[in-house]
């Protein structure tokens, strides 16, 4: 309990400068502080929400600020915990963290930008505009290419899905070593391996091919090129895509940590790949770029791209994803999101672009994804929005024999590491801990073999052989599953 009682004179802090001025939004603001939801509520146990401290406390996350858009305008922002779990700094709504993939949408403004100034086109191969380095043609590329427009909504048949950064004694690689999969990169190769425009997936790599473009067609160094074509153009004045992070701005930055809470060594990790995951940032930057998109919709402000292209970039192509934005929603309640998960660090974007609504959140610690999952459903409970409602689910009990039989250790090798999820029994569930982190998650019943997890609504089924014996569960994670056999 201690570090919560760290984190409970932390906020009173933050409280007591808040209420110093009087804000019509307090009462709001403690509403949300005090209603975080879980994915999941059991029928018949109600639903009462969490304090935010308490969750991040269970969570492992040290810090977290938050800033809310509300009638167009950014109505609040603000801090809660520490910059690391070593140190006695409070977040504040000026705190840097890195926006790992929302990266991308921020970068897409320039892209469409120099689209706008006829100096790429959209539907363009890329090979067109790229010096140097070219997207390999193969079998994939014979009577598609390679678009910016394909690039931008990930359905360009690009590999390499993310980037795992560098620490900070590790050699950085050049953008065309990680183009090449070369040393010291730690990805691979990025290439078409799907023909481009038939599917989506989700391609970091291809934003690192158009960082390249970019810079290639403006002859800028790409920090350099965000600020002049983006960052300075709507007051993202707390924001940089330097990586790594100039020195003169780690005093003001969050340090990422570990799901055990643990700090990452170093602090952070340097992404070269600085359109995919490079951008540090502060949830009111988050909002600035929102602004900027509402007001570019309605064309009310148009000052990166016109209101023609902004409702290009807000249609979405495949899976819902736009140029940039996942978009969401229809009619006066269409969203544009965005998520971010670096080492580290995880963050969120969400507005909408008639409502003037809309929030970003930023955490500095690996679970900080459920954290602010639960942070959303509070925003959503108290200004009715349609998404992010908890669902509702019953428990079943079950006998002693078909609980126990389900405990024991289950693994999944994943590329050459042996990933072992120990299970064990508690009451009238069972508790699951992730040995690689040392994460623990409680998991209930709702039938003999399926289970849920109540915080992050993620779904588990045991699979039984003919005679009866438990062979492995498979883990379902949103649109992903994982399959562990057991030992």
């Amino acid at each position: 309990m201690k570090q919560l009682n760290i984190f409970c004179a932390g906020l009173c802090i933050l409280l007591v400068s808040c209420t110093s001025k009087p804000d019509p939004d307090i009462a709001l603001i403690e509403t949300i502080e005090n209603n975080l939801l879980p994915s999941v509520i059991v029928e018949g146990e109600g639903g009462d929400g969490f304090n935010i401290l308490e969750r991040m406390e269970y969570y492992k996350v040290p810090g977290v600020s938050i800033a809310f858009l509300n009638e167009g305008k950014i109505a609040w922002a603000k801090g809660y915990g520490f910059t690391s779990a070593d140190s006695s700094r409070l977040v504040d709504e000026n705190t840097l963290f890195q926006a790992a993939s929302i990266s991308k949408p921020v970068a897409a403004l320039a892209a469409l930008a120099l689209v706008e100034e006829g100096k790429i086109g959209l539907d363009d191969d890329v090979n067109l505009y790229l010096k140097g380095w070219q997207v390999e043609e193969n079998k994939f590329t014979q009577e598609e290419k390679v678009t910016l427009r394909r690039i931008l909504s990930h359905s360009a048949g690009l590999t390499v899905h993310g980037f795992g950064g560098y620490a900070f004694d590790d050699e950085v690689p050049s953008t065309v070593q990680v183009l090449n999969g070369e040393e010291p990169a730690n990805s691979g190769r990025i290439y078409p391996d799907t023909i481009p425009g038939v599917q989506y997936s989700y391609s970091g790599g291809g934003y690192t091919i158009m960082q390249h473009m970019l810079c290639d067609v403006t002859g800028m160094d790409f920090p350099e090129l965000m600020e002049e074509a983006v960052l300075s153009k709507i007051g993202m004045k707390s924001s940089s895509y330097h990586q790594p992070l100039v020195e003169a701005l780690w005093e003001n930055a969050a340090s990422g940590h570990h799901a055990n809470g643990e700090m990452i060594e170093g602090r952070w990790n340097t992404y070269p790949e600085m359109a995919a995951a490079g951008l540090w940032t502060t949830p009111s930057d988050l909002l600035r770029y929102a602004v900027e998109v509402q007001q570019s919709f309605a064309g009310e402000s148009n000052l990166i791209i016109s209101q023609e292209m902004t409702n290009e970039m807000l249609t979405p192509q495949m899976n819902m994803h736009g140029l940039g934005p996942v978009v969401g929603g229809s009619g006066e309640l269409i969203t544009f999101t965005h998520g971010g998960s670096n080492a580290g660090f995880r963050c969120s974007l969400y507005a909408f672009t008639k409502l003037g609504q809309g929030v970003a959140i930023m955490t500095n610690g690996d679970k900080g994804g459920q954290l602010m999952s639960e942070i959303l459903r509070s925003f959503s409970k108290v200004y009715n929005w349609e998404k992010y409602k908890p669902s509702i689910k019953s428990i079943v009990p079950l006998s002693e024999l078909e609980i126990n039989r389900l405990a024991g250790q289950y693994q999944w090798t994943y590329q050459g590491q042996d990933l072992i999820v120990e299970i064990t029994v508690m009451e009238n569930h069972l508790k699951g801990v992730q040995i690689w982190n040392d994460f623990p998650f409680e998991m209930y019943p709702e039938s003999a073999t399926r289970f849920f997890n109540k915080d992050d609504g993620s779904e588990f089924e045991f699979s039984i052989d003919e005679q009866r014996a438990v062979t492995g569960i498979t883990i379902y994670e949103g649109s992903q599953e994982y399959f562990f056999q057991k030992n």
